[in-house]
């Protein structure tokens, strides 16, 4: 009997001492698994106040944008257009600045009408530049475009290389060349105009020179116009002629019979689109060479 009781004895004490590790094992685990939640809240926390950080950064940056547009713009209607966004905007950022970070369900909302404002200011953005060509990151938006422009500045940089050969090449007497280039601006009652918002159409003359090693007969001259960015004037993208290889867009074309003697030309643009102050400059180009070049400057 009182070998028993020391066996029981024995398994007691153990059994009490499994359980006391348990416990305390327990109590580790709690406290670590306590200490785990509390450092997901504490970033959590941080998480929302940089995500409201930069919500309220991009709201600013949109009222920063639609001021931008409203001192590039003439247009009264699309001016008060933009006043009223921009006052939505800035409602909506000064809310923001008065939600706490951990407002989860104002936070949501918030990035709901952050969403629509920037479809709107999407949707302004494109409007604009149609008129203004003000917002150059619709070109960055899309590779293509801005790859495709920037292969034509590399053609534009060239152009002024290839007037120089041709005028080295005049005494083989192999091309055409075109002398007395004028490009004149009107307005609407034909007059010459150099304000940029009263420009109506684009005058070009110039004339061919004699020249009776040329071979005669129907010539097509393409005029391609720049804008002060690089880009040219056109009515269609499909409008194209061969350069060195390479497909240009040009403004206007004109189908004369050469003779072989001199022969004054005359080419018109019509404006349909918003131009900007700058230098605008007219190419000429007949057989694939660039026959001559002159610009002019609207304020």
């Amino acid at each position: 009997m009182e070998e028993e009781n020391k066996k029981s004895g024995k398994t007691g004490l153990i059994i009490a001492i499994v359980a006391i590790v348990l416990l305390a094992g327990a109590v580790a685990y709690l406290f670590k698994d306590g200490k785990d939640k509390g450092r997901e809240i504490e970033e959590m926390t941080q998480l929302f106040e940089i995500e409201k950080e930069e919500m309220e950064n991009e709201y600013s940056g949109f009222a920063v944008q639609y001021d931008e547009m409203q001192r590039h713009i003439s247009n009264d209607s699309l001016i008060r257009q933009l006043d009223r966004e921009k006052q939505r905007t800035q409602q909506l950022l000064e809310e923001l600045r008065q939600t706490k970070a951990t407002n989860a369900a104002e936070i949501t909302r918030l990035k709901k009408e952050l969403a629509t404002v920037r479809q709107v200011m999407r949707t302004y953005v494109i409007q604009i530049d149609s008129l203004d060509q003000i917002n150059k990151q619709l070109a960055k938006e899309n590779t293509r475009v801005r790859q495709q422009y920037q292969e034509q500045t590399k053609v534009v940089e060239k152009l002024t290389v290839e007037k120089e050969k041709a005028e080295e090449k005049v005494a083989l007497a192999s091309q055409l060349d075109a002398a007395a280039i004028t490009v004149t601006p009107h307005n609407k009652r034909g007059k010459e105009e150099h304000k940029v918002k009263n420009v109506t159409q684009f005058m070009v003359n110039f004339t061919i020179v004699k020249n009776i090693t040329v071979q005669t007969g129907e010539k097509t001259v393409y005029l391609r116009i720049t804008k002060p960015d690089g880009t040219p004037l056109v009515k269609d993208a499909s409008n194209t002629f061969q350069y060195e290889n390479v497909a240009l867009e040009y403004s206007a074309k004109k189908y004369i019979e050469y003779t072989g003697e001199q022969q004054e030309v005359t080419m018109y643009w019509d404006v349909e689109e918003y131009l900007s102050a700058g230098t605008y400059t007219a190419y000429l180009f007949v057989d694939g060479v660039m026959i001559g070049e002159q610009s002019v400057t609207l304020n």
